[in-house]
């Protein structure tokens, strides 16, 4: 901490420099070495296991290179799936999407992952919430990685084909040597994998017990995609349980649509970040899928939602809870709580109203959709409380220091499940 007193700062004087300064600029190297390329393509053609691994770096290249991981999916019929940061890059309704991987990814993307031959990540980093135990990571793949920075190659898993350069950039080269080496695939082969992940698919990881008496998060989610996802719609979220329930069940077909705290974790990014969102985008529908504790964390943007007339959407899934703590404190302490649950909540309806808002709160599962309509033709801020399940948990799970083939799919595989040194790594 540097401290300059007031005089300082407002002082005045004559700047004499010491001469040119020593400099140095990041040069990233934006073209793939044409060699490791074409090393890809000959696996690309052997393969009988094959999925394609994205990240946020697909994004951040931009939209080309959006488009050209499509074209090169189309074509090759190879499975893909995605980190939390990269949904929307490659379109949810697409017929090679297997979901989101990772420790709340689906279970047929992490079977998938640990059992394919050749794992091809295009602007992903292999952080801890995708690789499980790293020592058990896909141990039967060769491995190749696409990324503009070369610390992240190597760093965490080791790869076969190193490529370093920009995802747009060695996706076109990728896509040009493939056309022209004759589009190989091992099409028998491939075949007989997509019969494995269909049987994956059948488990329906995804689905929960329905309630008639309370709102299930799940439920929650499911309806706001069933009215949402024709309209031109962004989505931001909070940090929690509710970000994760929206990766898993709504639907993101375009890049940019979904902006969300993937690295930090920063409780209180979905409220500004849906401002922001709304503002670059004043026709476009934008909803900040929360929590009722990370929403708080920002309330007070409320008064600039209202100040600007911007008509953003807030859709609480209020459990009173702190809930990914309190899933973790029933998973790793026997279901002691440390201030996890919250007993002095404010009337979010009250508030909205406060600042010139409006709100409304839904408890019975049969008045969500008119809940949802009500919040969507209003052409000013909205707080929608959804009252929903104290106590459910967010699956599949990936514990921590297992392997991502090792996932919990639900309340009864729970005991025990955590051992003491993966509780070590939360």
């Amino acid at each position: 901490l540097i401290d300059i007193p007031k005089d300082v700062q407002f002082a005045s004087g004559t700047y004499t420099p010491k001469g040119k300064a020593n400099t140095g600029r990041y040069a990233p190297r934006v073209k793939g070495d044409t060699d490791a390329i074409t090393a890809l393509v000959e696996l690309m053609e052997k393969a009988e296991r094959p999925i394609f691994y994205t990240g946020g770096g697909v994004i951040n290249s931009g939209p080309g290179a959006s488009q050209l991981l499509r074209e090169l999916v189309g074509a090759t019929g190879f499975p893909i799936t995605s980190t939390l940061m990269g949904l929307g890059a490659y379109p949810a309704s697409g017929p090679e999407w297997i979901g989101m991987l990772g420790m709340h990814g689906l279970y047929e993307a992490n079977m998938a992952m640990h059992d394919c031959d050749l794992m091809i990540a295009i602007g992903a980093r292999f952080d801890d919430r995708i690789t499980g135990r790293v020592d058990a990571f896909s141990p039967g793949s060769q491995k190749a990685h696409i990324d503009i920075d070369p610390s992240s190659i190597n760093k965490v898993i080791q790869v076969d084909v190193p490529i370093v350069g920009d995802v747009g950039h060695v996706l076109e080269d990728l896509l040009r040597i493939w056309k022209a080496r004759g589009r190989k695939v091992n099409k028998d082969a491939l075949g007989q994998w997509w019969e494995k992940i269909r049987e994956w698919q059948a488990v329906d990881c995804l689905s929960y017990a329905p309630s008639d008496e309370v709102i299930k998060p799940q439920f929650a989610l499911e309806r706001l995609e069933a009215l949402t996802r024709e309209r031109d719609r962004y989505i931001t979220t909070e940090v929690g349980q509710h970000q994760m329930w929206a990766a898993q069940y709504l639907g993101f077909e375009a890049p940019n649509r979904l902006m969300t705290s993937g690295g930090l974790g920063t409780m209180g990014y979905g409220f500004p970040a849906s401002i922001g969102v709304q503002m670059a985008h004043p026709d476009a529908l934008v909803i900040n899928v929360a929590g009722e504790a990370s929403w708080l964390m920002n309330m007070q943007e409320l008064g600039t939602a209202a100040q600007y007339r911007l008509p953003v959407k807030q859709f609480i899934l209020n459990n009173e809870r702190l809930g990914m703590v309190r899933q973790w404190q029933d998973l790793l302490h026997g279901g002691r709580y440390s201030q996890s649950w919250s007993e002095s909540l404010p009337d979010f309806v009250k508030l909205a109203e406060a600042f010139g808002a409006r709100g409304r709160v839904v408890t019975d599962p049969a008045d969500l959709d008119a809940a949802i309509q009500e919040m969507l033709d209003h052409d000013g801020p909205f707080i929608l409380d959804v009252l929903v399940e104290k106590h459910e948990n967010c699956y599949p799970m990936i514990p921590s220091g297992e392997p991502h083939n090792k996932m919990l799919m639900g309340d009864a595989t729970t005991d025990g499940a955590i051992g003491a040194s993966g509780a070590t790594l939360v």
